[in-house]
């Protein structure tokens, strides 16, 4: 059996990481599984990287495209609200090339395809005779061309009057992208196209969408390598990282400027609850250090180096999720997996992980008073964050390991091709 993963990234992001940890466990399980991406940053051989043409006519192409989505785009430049995700158009620059350079595969799997899949190509063309599983790393999928609709229910029709846009207009660019989805998608097949989501959560969106509500949804997590992704001895954590053994320590990991991540919310609870005065916030993500804190932030920039995140979590005694907005987050996994609890916001996929008083705690999300009390709480009880600690590395093996995510993936491919060729 030969899989191919498509994903923009095999290395940038949480998407990436989480389809290459997938391809590297698939491999080891024994499946001939490749990845396809527009950039490449690893040394993989099995990772292949496209190749635009260097010639004059390709690069004028590109450009002409390139020219063509940014003009469309323009249009939102001075109404669109700052500090949102991206937002993504279902055409890319790239064209047919994708579809004319794809490894030659029995099944492909989707994962996050922004700028590098080109819908109305690619759904007309290979989805016609090869079958396709599509991982949904967040909505963009089934939107207008947000990745997180927010409080937006409007991809439950058709968009249009897009606030991720700043627009009023019933038929402005999320209109038309969602639009060009649901022709794109519905030149496919049926039994070709298969949904692979992650989270609870994510299931229910799908099934509420006019444009992959019909197609078969299976719910398989995210999976990690829990021989990496392990506890490390407190002490020695905190020494390799300069921290003082006995300080309390809180971790944030993520984004810090993304303001859906949650960061500004734990700024304000560690400033505004006195029983935290004392609490060094460790942190580990994009951003500069310079964001109006005090000398207790260790901020350590963004880290690549799995083992080196591992130290990082086991050098916290709870890890602070409070993401607004999110599927099942590699963040919270890698955390449990190290033994650290987490609090953070009940959204999303997070409650499928973070159990109340089992792995963690979780409150209403936007409640900051709320966080503060359950991390000051959780601080003061060590036999508590302890027992937490132990189930959180017992579930992490028990049902987040690469090797069960592996099997499950393989497991439902052979059930596609089979039937696909049910002889």
């Amino acid at each position: 059996m030969r899989v191919v993963h498509v994903n923009t990234y095999d290395n940038r992001g949480g998407a990436a990481r989480g389809t290459y940890r997938l391809h590297s466990g698939l491999r080891q399980h024994g499946v001939d599984s490749l990845m396809f991406v527009a950039e490449k940053e690893t040394d993989d051989p099995s990772v292949f990287a496209l190749a635009p043409s260097k010639g004059l006519p390709g690069r004028l192409a590109r450009r002409a495209r390139r020219t063509l989505l940014r003009r469309r785009f323009a249009l939102y430049s001075k109404t669109r609200p700052a500090g949102l995700y991206p937002f993504s158009d279902c055409r890319t620059e790239y064209g047919r090339l994708l579809v004319q350079q794809l490894p030659h595969a029995q099944l492909l799997n989707l994962h996050w395809i922004a700028g590098f899949l080109d819908y109305g190509t690619f759904f007309n063309k290979v989805a016609q005779h090869t079958p396709v599983v599509w991982t949904l790393r967040d909505m963009n999928a089934f939107t207008g061309g947000c990745h997180y609709a927010m409080d937006c229910e409007k991809y439950t029709q058709s968009c249009g009057a897009c606030p991720q846009l700043g627009s009023s207009k019933p038929n402005d660019l999320s209109h038309a992208i969602w639009r060009q989805k649901k022709r794109a998608f519905g030149a496919v097949p049926d039994g070709k196209f298969h949904i692979i989501v992650v989270s609870q959560w994510m299931a229910e969106e799908v099934r509420r969408s006019p444009l992959l509500g019909d197609r078969p949804v299976s719910i398989i997590p995210n999976g990690l390598d829990v021989d990496i992704f392990k506890p490390i001895d407190m002490r020695c954590a905190r020494l390799a990282l300069g921290i003082p053994e006995h300080d309390r320590v809180v971790l944030f990991v993520g984004p810090l400027h993304n303001k859906w991540k949650g960061f500004d919310d734990l700024r304000e609870v560690l400033g505004r609850e006195p029983a935290l005065g004392d609490v060094l916030l460790l942190s580990a993500g994009h951003g500069d250090r310079n964001v109006g804190w005090n000398d207790r932030h260790l901020h350590l920039g963004y880290i690549d180096y799995d083992r080196l995140l591992a130290a990082v979590y086991s050098a916290a005694d709870l890890l602070v999720f409070p993401s607004r907005y999110d599927n099942l987050p590699h963040t919270v996994m890698e955390s449990m997996a190290c033994g650290t609890p987490v609090v953070g916001y009940d959204a999303g996929g997070v409650p499928d992980m973070v159990r109340n008083d089992i792995t963690g705690v979780l409150v209403p999300p936007g409640d900051v008073a709320a966080l503060g009390s359950m991390i000051a709480e959780l601080l003061e009880d060590e036999q508590r964050r302890n027992d937490m600690s132990r189930n959180c590395r017992s579930i992490a093996i028990e049902e987040y390991s690469l090797a069960i995510q592996a099997r499950r993936y393989h497991e439902l491919y052979q059930q596609v091709l089979e039937r696909e060729n049910p002889h």
